[in-house]
């Protein structure tokens, strides 16, 4: 019998905030045909008076080429990094510089940067950073990320979160493009894609008079397929605005739309990417499913823009804070804009078919569970569908005007998102969104902060 160490278990009270904050994260890619070269340029300050080391992580065998501290290079020949994570020691406010090399041709976990099929593309949520540089890659540390994106010219289209702020030729056949995202997000949120593929452009005014310029990325032969999924885009936009006051805060927002991408959608900050069967549809050929369908997953990858991105989750045991509630407004969307009664008879039947049988079985868990050996197991059917119950519940009980109104309660409460403005960056947990329903004349749904593994409970 193999002698198999037990995982490692990862607790919800065991958290502890950061003693640092990276105030900015300069980062460059530069792609070869055998290699990427990653240099990270980090500007950490410390928020408290510690000593502790600053944890940098990376993935499971990545090397460490070169560090540098305000600019000196490190001795690092006897840094570890078997562990997959690096201490650096640093005064009150350092740059902090790291230089590795990674391989994105044979990066088989389809975690962090990878090549799939002709193109490099990313999936970063929940841990994949650390594949690409050291980083402290957790979600309650966010920075403002600017990416430079080196590659040879046979893949003319270099894409990054937040808006283009420089592209040009360089030497050898290759050329770079420059992204800045001025908005703070965790790493998680990162993405860039490299690779030969058609657009199709459009563009939005938003309820504050900003035109937005709209693009959907897809693989040669497929941007007739797309007129649905950029109508279904901008309704959401015009959606959000109408119902929760939320309009888009970049220059850009664009979609990546390949068939060979692993995961089903990512809302990356500016940059989503989606499977292919997600995007595309004919609306003359199309059933009224698929149609619904691509609406519908559309809209929830934009309303992550808000419930997720400019507002995210303190750690990942807080993860229905985002998912649950997104889940929710793409519902509340689908209903608004179809048949309420059907949407709801369909949602009921799916939250009985996938999310009863899990309360019922040996993975049942709370929506906020206190523990986990494996966090890609987190993204369950009681996070998203019975996350979004719980929200409908809240919803229901208070009426939307005092759904809406706990958002100016103290704590910060979930529903906080829906009234901007905020003090930002925001991380609420799951207690902030019971917290913010105790106040006269609202109903106290402080003992829900744990819904019990319940089947329909």
């Amino acid at each position: 019998m193999l002698d198999q160490a037990a995982p490692s278990v990862v607790t919800r009270a065991s958290y502890e905030a950061p003693h640092f904050a990276v105030n900015s994260v300069a980062l460059t890619i530069a792609l070869y045909a055998d290699r990427a070269v990653v240099t990270g340029r980090l500007d950490i300050t410390r928020t408290e008076d510690s000593s502790a080391p600053v944890l940098l992580y990376g993935g499971k065998g990545m090397a460490l080429d070169q560090l540098r501290i305000d600019g000196a290079v490190q001795d690092i020949s006897a840094v570890d990094t078997s562990t997959g994570e690096i201490a650096i020691d640093i005064p009150h406010q350092a740059v902090v510089e790291t230089v590795t090399t990674i391989d994105p041709n044979n990066n088989t976990s389809l975690e962090g940067l990878y090549l799939s099929g002709d193109m490099y593309c990313t999936q970063c949520e929940p841990e994949g950073f650390r594949h690409i540089t050291w980083y402290p890659d957790r979600p309650d540390v966010m920075s403002v990320f600017t990416t430079r994106i080196e590659a040879p010219v046979s893949l003319p289209v270099l894409l990054s979160n937040g808006n283009l702020v420089d592209s040009g030729p360089l030497e050898g056949n290759r050329h770079f493009a420059e992204w800045h995202d001025p908005f703070k997000k965790p790493s998680y949120l990162f993405a860039m894609v490299a690779g030969d593929l058609d657009h199709v452009a459009d563009s939005y005014t938003t309820s504050d008079g900003r035109d937005i310029d709209l693009r959907i990325y897809v693989e040669d032969g497929n941007a007739h397929r797309t007129a649905h999924a950029m109508d279904s885009l901008k309704r959401s936009m015009k959606w959000d605005e109408d119902v929760y006051g939320l309009s888009y805060d970049l220059d850009i927002f664009m979609i990546v739309a390949v068939s060979h991408f692993n995961m089903g959608a990512m809302e990356n900050k500016g940059l989503n990417i989606f499977n292919s069967k997600f995007i595309l549809a004919d609306v003359e050929t199309a059933t009224d499913g698929d149609l619904e369908r691509v609406e519908g997953i559309v809209a929830h990858e934009y309303f992550h823009n808000w419930t997720g991105n400019r507002i995210t989750c303190r750690d990942w045991f807080q993860l229905t804070l985002k998912e649950g509630l997104t889940v929710y407004r793409d519902q509340e969307f689908t209903a608004d804009t179809h048949s309420r009664g059907v949407k709801r008879t369909d949602d009921v039947a799916l939250l009985r078919a996938i999310q009863f049988p899990e309360d019922a079985g040996p993975t049942a868990h709370p929506i906020r569970p206190e523990e986990y050996a494996e966090i890609n197991n987190f993204y369950t059917p009681t996070d998203y569908e019975k996350g979004a119950e719980v929200n409908r519940k809240i919803a229901t009980m208070l009426g939307q005007e005092g759904f809406m109104s706990t958002a100016m309660m103290a704590p910060p409460p979930l529903v906080m998102i829906l009234s901007p403005p905020w003090p930002m960056p925001m991380m609420p947990i799951c207690r902030n969104s019971s917290a913010g329903t105790a106040r006269p004349g609202h109903r106290n749904f402080r003992s829900n902060a744990v819904i019990p593994p319940t089947p329909g409970h």
